[in-house]
């Protein structure tokens, strides 16, 4: 059920961990999805760069621009009135220093609307959230499998197989955890490893591919929706076919334009039927 009390904020975010309620977030790009997502109560929605998959084609986040990013989330804050608008910091945004990552980041918030920003890291990433953090601009954590990463990790993507793992990810939790993050998104790591880090998260853990003891989940919403038919990981669910509906809905359109039977007199203006 909705938990209708006004617009999602950090705080309401570590209470539902503390009351070990179940926090659903999902990746909004354009306004239509994202009123659909806000008005069915999802609580945190990422403005992702997983649009340039999804949205754009490309085969990894890589080329995503911090402009383009900037573009979607003013769109998705607009639709957005109840959830809490994270916007995905792209790469080489935040990376060369602490002071770019606040004047990025700080463009995600004054421009954009964002109500805080996801930066990818753990350790190496401390002192940029702290920096981040100390100026009043939420952040978002991401451990564990990183897609902007993606040419370093090769096809190593499922994190946590081993104890020496397992100990860098607890020190990469503890590391954004002091530095200040709200939450952390924990990505396609082993479910007992994620488990371990949610028991000793003081913060709370959003899961992907990381098994079913995450504080949440988020997923990339053309995924579950049946939207993006180029790439199904083994974590997707799919809730919908909606490119299997859409497909058939053009198809229909496309004979009724060649048969003259669309428009008829009842979708033109100037009257109804003859």
């Amino acid at each position: 059920m909705m938990d209708s009390k006004g617009p999602v904020t950090t705080n309401r975010i570590r209470q539902m961990k503390a009351e070990g309620r179940k926090i659903a977030m999902l990746t909004g790009w354009d306004y239509s999805i994202t009123r659909l997502m806000d008005a069915a109560g999802v609580d945190l929605i990422l403005v992702g760069d997983s649009l340039g998959m999804a949205f754009q084609g490309q085969p990894n986040t890589l080329p995503v621009t911090l402009q383009q990013m900037l573009y979607h989330t003013e769109i998705v804050a607009r639709a957005a009135q109840r959830a809490m608008v994270i916007t995905d910091m792209p790469f080489m945004t935040y990376h060369l220093s602490a002071e770019q990552a606040l004047r990025n980041a700080g463009k995600c918030i004054q421009k954009a609307r964002a109500h805080g920003v996801k930066m990818e890291g753990g350790e190496e990433r401390a002192e940029t959230i702290a920096r981040v953090v100390r100026e009043g601009i939420p952040v978002m954590a991401h451990i564990g499998y990183r897609p902007q990463s993606t040419f370093q990790f090769g096809d190593h993507v499922v994190q946590g197989k081993d104890e020496l793992a397992v100990q860098k990810l607890i020190a990469d939790l503890e590391a954004v955890e002091q530095a200040g993050a709200f939450c952390v998104v924990l990505e396609a790591i082993r479910w007992e490893a994620a488990k371990l880090l949610t028991e000793k998260s003081r913060i709370p853990t959003i899961g992907i591919g990381s098994g079913p003891y995450c504080d949440g989940q988020i997923m990339i919403t053309a995924d579950i929706l049946g939207l993006y038919t180029d790439h199904v990981p083994k974590f997707v669910k799919r809730y919908a076919q909606l490119a299997d509906i859409s497909k058939a809905a053009i198809e229909a359109y496309i004979k009724e334009v060649r048969e003259g039977t669309f428009p008829d007199l009842d979708h033109s203006y100037g009257g109804g039927k003859k």
